[in-house]
């Protein structure tokens, strides 16, 4: 099976099926993509490439300000939107202080983003549960929001954190596409901060010692600050994990 899929627009837009599981199974292949912004799903043959993966969900994470400056996945038939924009305090990544720990920064804004947007992060858990055909999320670059919710759900369907934090670098794959982007979407500003695009292991595995910390585990995290029940988790290792 083929993890990266390729398009000519969207970058970043990965399969998360392979993975195996304390109980003995995996994820199932082609039915949770995540992915970068798919405001730039524009060409035949992108859409055909989109289609035939048959997702019937598209979960975007983004602000609705940026989806009004970036764009939006085309309106397909058959393919449901959700707009659930999980982070609440925006903050401009290029300008962040060169002499900050840039792994300790991510984790805590990730902290930010686990606590403000719990709430929407419940709905994106509980449509993934319910999707009947596959599903992709996605924010502007398929790091930092993509990022976290991955995470969470590999972590709740019983991803060891090895694969989770393994998965959540392969971004480091994209990251000289994300810097040339944003050089090409913000000529003469400088780009201040060296870490940017980046995305090493050590940011997820900060962050999830600290919502264990914080709340006991992920999973105490997921069914106290979040509110999913075991219903939602049990929608999830049904629909995601193979038999």
């Amino acid at each position: 099976m083929t993890r990266h899929i390729t398009f000519e627009g969207p970058i970043n837009f990965r399969d998360l099926g392979g993975y195996p599981t304390a109980d003995g199974r995996s994820v199932r292949w082609g039915r949770l993509y995540r992915s970068a912004s798919l405001g730039t799903l524009v060409s035949p043959a992108d859409l055909e490439r989109f289609r035939a993966l048959d997702i019937g969900t598209v979960i975007d994470l983004r602000y609705p300000w940026e989806i009004a400056r970036k764009g939006r996945v085309p309106e397909l038939d058959g393919v449901a939107y959700h707009n659930l924009s999980i982070e609440h305090r925006p903050y401009d990544q290029a300008e962040i202080d060169p002499d900050v720990d840039p792994w300790r920064h991510l984790a805590d804004r990730f902290a930010e983003v686990a606590e403000d947007g719990a709430a929407e992060i419940r709905e994106v858990l509980e449509v993934i549960a319910a999707a009947d055909r596959p599903v992709v999320f996605h924010c502007a670059s398929g790091k930092d929001r993509t990022g976290l919710i991955g995470a969470l759900v590999l972590t709740l369907l019983g991803v060891d954190e090895d694969d989770v934090a393994a998965d959540f670098a392969l971004t480091e794959l994209v990251t000289a596409r994300l810097v040339a982007d944003w050089r090409a979407s913000n000529p003469g500003r400088a780009l201040r901060w060296p870490a940017f695009g980046r995305a090493p292991e050590e940011v997820i595995r900060l962050t999830l010692a600290d919502l264990t910390a914080a709340h006991g585990s992920v999973h105490a995290y997921a069914t106290g600050k979040v509110g999913i029940d075991g219903a939602v988790i049990g929608g999830l290792r049904a629909r995601l994990l193979t038999v």
